[in-house]
């Protein structure tokens, strides 16, 4: 993610102003290829385009878990990567480790979640367990890691439903045994409800990213179907905070701030790029396919 900057972004990933036209990128055409999650891994070789990781939210063995998305000037090219080890269901959401190259935590929709190794066209399990603390009836869509002060700390929801059950935003410190295993500190729990959309099928949160100041961004959308109509929004929620001790601080603000709607798609992905005000979004609209673009919803 080195040297990754704000005017590389807008080149690769064609971003344009909210709203405008004609600025969302297809990589999938069908139910399967819809993007659950997205991690930024860097800069392609040539330094001419960016690579992304995407999860895929599919449940049957033998289908496709994670690609990789290779944007140049904005074309992109998308190639499949082989999965080794347990296989998952339902990856909903990727995040690179800090701290750590070429390493990831996915998140399955059950709350297991997986520590992968990606070298080339294959990413590897090192460990996988389940989240802690995982309430009655939690359904996760979003993980963000965030570094502070020397410490790791992790941030991921249960999505909500409705009007009868908001998002509840889990954090809680984060490290790695010498064998592999994510270990989590203390758990703290946030309610939320979005602003925006407004539907019976909204969720809550469907992603989550973290600024390098510690601003949280989520996604919200809404889904009637697997036909649609999708709608979504995404908005500066609050702030997290992580001390040289270890200690993990959310404070949601009681005023959400709206950044950016979009109507017919559904924002399942929220990557905040590292020193610029853009971020990665990516859709999983179903029968439709997935799509990517880049908007500036991350200003610190």
């Amino acid at each position: 993610m080195a040297g990754l900057t704000a005017a590389t972004a807008l080149l690769v990933f064609g971003a344009a102003p909210v709203g405008a036209a004609d600025v969302w990128q297809q990589v999938g055409a069908d139910v399967r290829s819809g993007v659950s999650g997205i991690a930024l891994e860097g800069r392609t070789a040539d330094g001419t385009g960016v690579d992304v990781l995407a999860v895929h939210d599919n449940k049957r063995t033998g289908l496709k878990r994670l690609s990789r998305i290779t944007h140049r000037d904005g074309s992109h090219d998308v190639s499949t990567l082989v999965w080794e080890g347990a296989e998952p269901v339902d990856l909903e959401a990727i995040e690179a480790i800090p701290g750590m190259p070429g390493e990831y935590l996915a998140l399955a929709g059950s709350g297991i979640v997986y520590r992968l190794k990606v070298t080339g066209t294959t990413a590897t399990v090192v460990y996988y367990a389940p989240l802690p603390a995982i309430g009655e009836g939690d359904d996760f869509e979003s993980l963000a890691l965030v570094s502070q002060n020397g410490r790791l700390a992790a941030l991921w929801a249960d999505r909500g439903a409705g009007t009868g059950r908001p998002a509840t935003l889990y954090a809680a410190p984060l490290q790695f045994a010498p064998w592999g295993q994510p270990q989590f500190g203390s758990v703290t729990r946030r309610p939320y409800r979005a602003l925006q959309p407004t539907a019976d099928a909204t969720r809550h949160i469907s992603d989550l990213s973290v600024t390098g100041s510690g601003r949280i961004i989520a996604s919200s959308a809404s889904d009637a179907g697997d036909d649609g109509p999708f709608d979504s929004a995404v908005s500066d929620v609050g702030r997290v905070t992580v001390t040289s001790a270890g200690a993990v601080r959310v404070t949601l603000s009681p005023s959400p701030s709206v950044s950016a709607t979009f109507s017919q798609h559904k924002i399942e992905a929220v990557e905040c790029l590292p020193g610029s005000a853009e971020a990665i979004l990516g859709t999983d609209d179903e029968n439709l396919g997935g799509s990517v673009r880049t908007v500036a919803v991350c200003a610190s």
